[in-house]
């Protein structure tokens, strides 16, 4: 039986409860490109948790692949050039939309942000357009 829908519930409970605790914790939301953004540009107090953060993020890639490597052993069916491209398309949209969907999609929904609605749509109907646009001109298969 095919279990996917099991793991992706489990961790979207998990970032609920993960992104609940930041915010009743510390105040803060769990925006990862704001996380990042912090960290880039040093504010004396306000960086070692950002640090921390981004840390915590690859240390638990790093577990997740000694654990289960299967979960890594995928290819993309694109060539690497479009990986890079859809890479930087993302990082200007960040800037351009003032965050990314963990930002606006997970927190600012969850905590009825007009403006994180929007933005959520926004990045939705961008990405539809986008694949759709590149597969009528063959860049995805």
């Amino acid at each position: 039986m095919n279990q996917d829908w099991i793991n992706a519930l489990l961790g979207g409970v998990i970032i609920g409860i993960s992104v609940s605790l930041m915010l009743l914790w510390n105040g803060r939301v769990t925006g990862i490109s704001g996380i990042i953004n912090g960290a880039l540009s040093p504010v004396k107090g306000d960086t070692g948790w950002r640090v921390l953060f981004i840390v915590g993020l690859f240390l638990g890639g790093l577990t997740l692949r000694a654990l289960n490597p299967n979960v890594f052993s995928g290819t993309l069916p694109t060539e690497t050039w479009t990986t890079v491209a859809a890479g930087l398309l993302v990082g200007f949209g960040t800037i351009l939309g003032s965050g990314c969907t963990s930002g606006h999609g997970v927190c600012g929904i969850s905590r009825l942000s007009p403006r994180s609605i929007v933005a959520t749509v926004v990045f939705i109907l961008a990405g539809v357009v986008a694949v759709a646009a590149f597969r009528k001109l063959g860049v995805f298969l």
